[in-house]
């Protein structure tokens, strides 16, 4: 089969072509064959998703000069690898994008982040309780934290893993919870619409997004859990000295709460588990959205992929399980 080269996005290579160009590259490491051969296996990508890549013959001596999260020139061609499209490297060296190239390699939100922002703060608006209103106004008035928060990514690998993600993701989760709280009229809506507002805002500081996407010190050794438990009294201090205003008995705990209990169990990074009506809310609906997003990008990403065929994609650590692909009512 006659192969060409070219510098396509991932999201439209197909199998069986010569490929070639500057990609990021994650979670760079070496592995051995069954013959006892170092090989490299990686994450390569681009602003249009990523791809899984192997190099079956690499000096150590090469692999010493790659970054593990980091940009590399590439001369390769695709494969199909059970029903997925797998790069094959031949050559590949580390590289400084241009800034012209950096825009081409870092995925982004579709979404304008101009006009995600402008609908949270819409939905900040509809709170009732004073203190509430006052500690959303205390936020958003930190101009470098709120840039920070239209810029983040909601996750270096998994759901939401581009620029502005997070964003988006908070964004989704408080409109589920303005159609969802009506239907529980006990519940208390600003409780829940503050918690989804500030349950991720630790990332802010957990995550590095200049280049490609990793963890910082602060992120490896605290957590955007504990970040956002500690910026929370933080702004509520703050609130107190600049507005006289208080939060009621409680509230500030009831809304620790919900941060640090968010991921719902131990095992999967909560550091209590929800233990009130509006953080169990809170969990639920943030799970909604992060799974419902990983599986829509595993099995029916925005760009149309080659079908390289099979109904399941690769079994997802995140999900446990393999995702079916088809739509059956899809024309």
């Amino acid at each position: 089969m006659t192969m060409t080269t070219t510098r396509k996005p991932i999201a439209q290579m197909v199998p069986s072509e010569r490929i070639g160009g500057p990609f990021s590259i994650t979670n760079a490491q070496m592995g051995m064959t069954v013959k006892g051969k170092p090989y490299l296996r990686c994450l390569l990508g681009d602003k249009t998703g990523s791809a899984p890549a192997r190099m079956w013959s690499i000096e150590e001596s090469t692999f010493a000069r790659l970054s593990t999260d980091g940009f590399v020139h590439i001369e390769g061609e695709t494969q199909a690898y059970q029903g997925e499209l797998q790069i094959i490297i031949h050559q590949i060296d580390p590289i400084e994008p241009s800034p012209e190239q950096l825009r081409e390699l870092i995925p982004a939100s579709a979404r304008d982040p101009g006009e995600m922002f402008a609908e949270v703060v819409a939905l900040l608006g509809t709170l009732e309780h004073p203190s509430m209103k006052a500690l959303a106004q205390t936020y958003l008035a930190d101009e470098h934290l709120m840039d920070a928060f239209r810029t983040c990514p909601a996750a270096s690998k998994l759901h939401h893993a581009y620029l502005g993600g997070l964003l988006e993701h908070t964004l989704t989760l408080m409109q589920i919870a303005d159609r969802v709280c009506p239907l529980y009229p006990r519940i208390n809506r600003d409780i829940v619409m503050m918690g989804l507002f500030l349950h991720d805002l630790g990332k802010t500081r957990e995550l590095v997004f200049d280049r490609t996407f990793g963890y910082s010190d602060r992120g490896e050794l605290i957590g955007h859990l504990v970040e956002g438990a500690i910026m929370l009294h933080d702004k509520a201090q703050q609130m107190m000295r600049e507005t006289g205003q208080r939060l009621p008995a409680g509230a500030l705990t009831v809304l620790q709460h919900i941060i640090i209990s968010h991921h719902e169990k131990p095992e999967f990074g909560a550091c209590k588990i929800p233990s009130s009506p509006e953080a169990v809310m809170v969990s639920l609906i943030d799970n909604l959205d992060a799974k419902t997003v990983l599986t829509l990008d595993a099995a029916r990403p925005d760009q149309a992929a080659a079908d390289l065929g099979g109904n399941f994609t690769e079994r997802n650590w995140a999900i446990g399980t393999k995702i079916y692909k088809p739509d059956p009512l899809a024309d």
